[in-house]
């Protein structure tokens, strides 16, 4: 049995990761697996890039440009530019030779000009058993990738928030329309990296009358390991007397990450705390660094890290991880940082409660409460180093236990075995 990954990008941003994840760990259980990416500047074992020359590698920018011109007119500010996708631009690739090679089709994110709607309906129209762990909610939505407080997708979308004419028949309503007839003859599996998206999926008009999964992204355990405190701090070059929150972001300034949050908080701990100077703060991702110069606390940017290796550095010099986002899946990054021994402080949303075992792993944090943020922040700086260390046992047991890569690849091996001997005929 040959399984085959689609996704836009290969390292770049979290889908992209825990695909990538999720093709390497069956691989090493010894399952047939490959990934077909749009583009990728890495080589690595059992991943192609769509594109190979030069003047491929241009039309894939130039699809990328296409796909989002085609949302401009309609978007309501520059703020929601990349939140929604109408898939008007993509490529076929059904005629690929590893698509005629695998038995089941797995698809991941594959917006941003790799996939349109018409790509994948003729994907659909190959009659291959398909997965599609959803890293957001846009395989069900009219084009959001995740909806907030609205709930239109249960319904057939339309008078769309992201917008800037909001109507019945409106861009999110076309987009819902495209999927419904894609899906029609599909044989479609959904799964979800959460139970959270899970479910919303199962509350959705598109994928309501299908059987979704939930099965989490997966970890290497092996190399998310906790790095001895002193030996982590030696290697960034930070003074090991002092104590470190991390904060990390693939785009640090995205306003999803919710930075402004965190800035909030920090402006009352400082207050709250009797020795503040003794706190600083770690932070890594890509962005403009100038937004963290108004941070009430000295602040050590490591920029993007490419290496997992300093990853897991960065990870395990820190006290606690901090990720304050309004909308989240299941964060690649909260479960590298439990896998590195350090506890997690994040808002209550998405997957997060999923993750975060409130004051057993970190803390949770009630949703948008900037005091609440800062009190979580407090209470696992206040703990004692015996409940540290208890803390720091359970976030990675927590991981080792639910997303290590061995229990995930079992989970998919065993999904791929069930939707192939499926009986019936395919539908949506």
């Amino acid at each position: 049995m040959k399984v085959l990954h689609l996704s836009t990008f290969h390292q770049f941003g979290g889908a992209a990761i825990a695909a990538n994840r999720i093709n390497q760990a069956l691989n090493r259980a010894g399952f047939s697996s490959a990934m077909l990416v749009a583009d990728t500047s890495v080589v690595e074992p059992f991943v192609t890039s769509l594109a190979q020359t030069p003047w491929q590698k241009r039309w894939h920018t130039a699809r990328f440009a296409l796909d989002r011109l085609t949302f401009m007119p309609f978007e309501r500010s520059r703020d929601v530019r990349f939140a929604f996708s109408p898939a008007l631009i993509g490529t076929d690739i059904s005629q690929h030779p590893l698509m005629q090679q695998a038995d089941i089709l797995h698809l991941h994110w594959t917006s941003f000009g790799f996939l349109s709607t018409r790509s994948l309906n003729k994907l659909f129209a190959l009659q291959k058993p398909v997965v599609w762990t959803m890293h957001d909610m846009w395989a069900f939505t009219g084009g959001c990738h995740h909806s907030g407080t609205c709930e239109g997708y249960q319904h057939h979308c339309g008078n769309c928030p992201f917008l800037r004419t909001a109507a019945p028949d409106d861009l999110s309503h076309s987009g819902w329309l495209r999927k419904q007839t894609a899906y029609q003859n599909a044989r479609l599996t959904p799964v979800g990296c959460s139970q959270w998206l899970a479910n919303r999926a199962r509350q959705s008009s598109l994928f309501g009358k299908l059987v979704v999964q939930s099965i989490p992204n997966p970890l290497d355990t092996r190399v998310f390991v906790p790095v001895p405190k002193a030996v982590a701090r030696w290697e960034l070059k930070l003074p090991d007397h002092k104590r470190f929150i991390l904060f990390a972001a693939t785009k640090v300034s995205a306003v999803g990450k919710g930075f402004s949050y965190f800035q909030k908080a920090l402006g009352l701990l400082r207050q709250q705390l009797a020795q503040p100077d003794d706190l600083e703060l770690l932070i890594f991702g890509a962005g403009d660094e100038s937004l963290l110069q108004a941070l009430p606390f000295n602040y050590h940017f490591l920029g993007s890290l490419n290496s997992v290796q300093q990853i897991v550095t960065a990870y395990s010099a820190a006290d606690l991880f901090v990720i304050p986002s309004l909308e989240e899946n299941l964060p690649n990054t909260i479960m590298e940082s439990m896998a590195c021994g350090t506890p997690v402080v994040g808002f209550e949303v998405g997957g997060i409660p999923e993750m975060v075992q409130h004051q057993q792993t970190g803390y949770l944090v009630n949703y948008r409460s900037v005091e609440d943020l800062a009190n979580g922040i407090q209470w696992v700086l206040e703990q004692s180093e015996t409940a540290f260390q208890q803390l720091s046992a359970n976030a990675r047991n927590h991981v080792v236990m639910h997303y290590d890569e061995t229990v995930v690849a079992r989970q998919y091996i065993r999904l791929y075995n069930d939707v192939v001997t499926q009986a019936g005929p395919p539908g949506g």
